[in-house]
């Protein structure tokens, strides 16, 4: 039987990727989840406003309708079926924010599938474990982007040691922009958007508590985490948004942040079909193109990390331009300083407010419209909606969150990694330090997880640590965070080198290429030492080297020190 109760194949990924931990009855039993699919949606945008701009792709200039995403869809969605893709199937999408990746997941989600976004940093040894853990049926690249081919890449990675060769059915894999010069057997867009000559049989059509959403997340360990996420878990998330800001057709949402990552795809890929606004997408990020998008457009509703508000905010300021189309600026997934909340609130005229969320709960809490200037800078908001959430182990005030809700995620596709993730009555544990103050604001404090926030994106410290022990020159290592202006984070190495062999920067990220992981995740700053701070049972007092590298950076900055061991370029 499927997750569902109804018949399915064995091999299905809806099979493979059964959620653990069933949490919908009673969010269904209450009203809270609603029984439509996402396809179901799309098509009644189709159907009551098929002239209206659905999508915007400000990279390529491309506009699109309603009803021409509608018949897009449908011809991707044809031919999907027609090569043998069926409900519960995995397909992994690494591509920018293009209009193509919008219609490649509104496709998969109509054949019932689950859909697996991956950002377009990640390079052969995160795609290799994706794919090998995902077992997708299909795979949609671009070609070249930024440089980097990443049809070839894929072509290696489907070579001897194909890390889905265990399964029954041939990979497929999807190429776009440019068409020319595939690797071989690789199927152009130019073919998917072709008619099919016979129309395949529709399957079944997908429920609203399938699984929709494979997306990995990386944290405190080495390996991404593959979080499992529902139509409804997405649907509340999303009408919640709705909801809080009264978002309507007209509020058109800018998405500069990747719809591979868990906010672009909830707000540029799926918010429109809540309220058949339109999305304009921006794949390259260049705060002076931006600014102009959301003029041009009208933009009137923004979620997106750190680097974005503060290069919006840059580029008005840089102009001498008060005021903005813009109505709702919410900003997360990196730490939000306050004076770029008040900044950007007096500069652009618009709400701006914190939120926490992450992949596992996409949004937590926010600061409201009616909450006080104070309360939406200097803390991560109000609870939204019917959660619940405690402070664990707290010192001084300080603890875990813990946290529940509609919204939060069904389980990782490993499930070894379930108990360890919830608490005995289904809380998440999301590894952050909280505390709550007299109004019910949450505030994170620090975190338990040992990632690096550059830029809105999560970087685990021990995967780079894992790698810099491989090299010759290196005794031992401590990748911490080091604050940044612009990415808020960034990485610094604290290396203890061998007996004679102390390796410079250079060295290190030369080292780190060779193993082919993404260019974000390069160590930017090192630090030679002798040794590193321990506790009596041998553990990095990683706290330690974090204020040790945030003081060198004060000194360098006020002229108190000089220049440091090695700095990035």
């Amino acid at each position: 039987m499927s997750p569902h109760g109804t018949d399915a194949p064995a091999d299905t990924a809806n099979r493979r990727l059964r959620p653990t931990r069933p949490r919908t009855v009673r969010w269904v039993e209450s009203g809270v989840y609603s029984a439509r699919t996402m396809s179901e949606r799309l098509a009644h945008q189709v159907a009551v406003s098929p002239t209206s701009t659905a999508l915007v792709d400000g990279g390529a200039d491309v506009r699109l309708s309603f009803g021409e995403l509608g018949r897009a869809v449908d011809l991707v969605a044809d031919q999907l079926r027609a090569r043998g893709l069926r409900a519960g199937d995995v397909i992994t999408v690494q591509l920018p924010n293009w209009w193509e990746a919008v219609v490649v997941f509104q496709a998969a989600i109509r054949l019932g599938a689950v859909v697996n976004p991956v950002v377009p940093i990640y390079r052969e040894r995160e795609l290799e474990f994706i794919l090998g853990q995902a077992r997708p049926r299909m795979v949609v690249t671009p070609h070249r982007f930024r440089g980097f081919d990443h049809a070839a890449m894929v072509a290696r990675l489907g070579g001897a040691t194909n890390p889905v060769a265990d399964t029954r059915e041939e990979l497929l894999h999807i190429v776009i922009r440019p068409d020319a010069d595939l690797p071989p057997g690789a199927i152009s867009w130019a073919e998917l958007m072709e008619p099919v000559r016979s129309r395949p049989p529709a399957g079944p059509a997908p429920a609203a508590d399938d699984l929709l959403l494979l997306l990995y997340t990386s944290g405190t360990t080495a390996d991404p985490k593959g979080v499992l996420h529902s139509h409804q878990s997405l649907a509340y998330e999303v009408q919640s948004f709705v909801d809080l800001f009264d978002l309507g057709r007209v509020d058109t949402v800018f998405t500069p942040s990747p719809v591979t990552h868990i906010t672009g795809f909830l707000y540029g890929v799926l918010l429109p079909l809540f309220t058949g606004c339109e999305a304009v997408l921006l794949d390259i990020w260049e705060p002076r193109r931006a600014v102009e998008l959301i003029e041009q457009e009208q933009c009137r509703f923004v979620m997106g990390a750190t680097p974005f508000l503060r290069g919006i905010v840059d580029r008005h300021r840089e102009l001498g331009i008060a005021g903005s189309a813009l109505r709702v600026f919410t900003c997360g997934g990196a730490d939000v300083p306050p004076a770029l909340v008040e900044e950007a609130r007096t500069l652009l005229g618009c709400h701006v407010a914190r939120v926490y969320g992450s992949s596992e709960f996409p949004t937590f809490s926010c600061g409201r419209r009616e909450d006080g200037p104070s309360l939406c800078a200097e803390t991560d908001g109000m609870p939204i909606g019917p959660v619940s959430y405690r402070i664990e182990d707290a010192v001084d005030g300080v603890g875990e969150l813990v946290v529940d809700g509609p919204d939060l995620f069904l389980g990782y596709a490993d499930p070894a990694l379930n108990d360890a993730a919830f608490t005995a009555d289904g809380h998440f544990r999301t590894g952050d330090l909280a505390s709550v103050d007299e109004n019910g604001a949450i505030t994170i404090r620090g975190r338990e997880k040992d990632i690096i926030l550059r830029g809105g994106e999560n970087i685990s410290a021990k995967e780079v640590e894992d790698l810099l022990h491989q090299h010759p020159g290196v005794a031992d290592v401590a990748v911490v965070a080091m604050p940044d202006a612009l990415l808020t984070e960034r990485a610094c190495a604290f290396v203890v080198p061998t007996a004679g062999s102390a390796p410079t920067l250079e060295d290190l990220v030369a080292f780190l290429e060779t193993q082919h992981i993404a260019r974000q995740k390069l160590p930017e700053r090192l630090e030679v030492v002798e040794c590193l701070p321990v506790t009596a049972s041998g553990k990095v007092q990683k706290f330690l080297l974090r204020a040790q590298i945030a003081q060198m950076l004060t000194d360098e900055a006020t002229g108190r020190s000089g220049a440091p061991t090695e700095s990035p370029a």
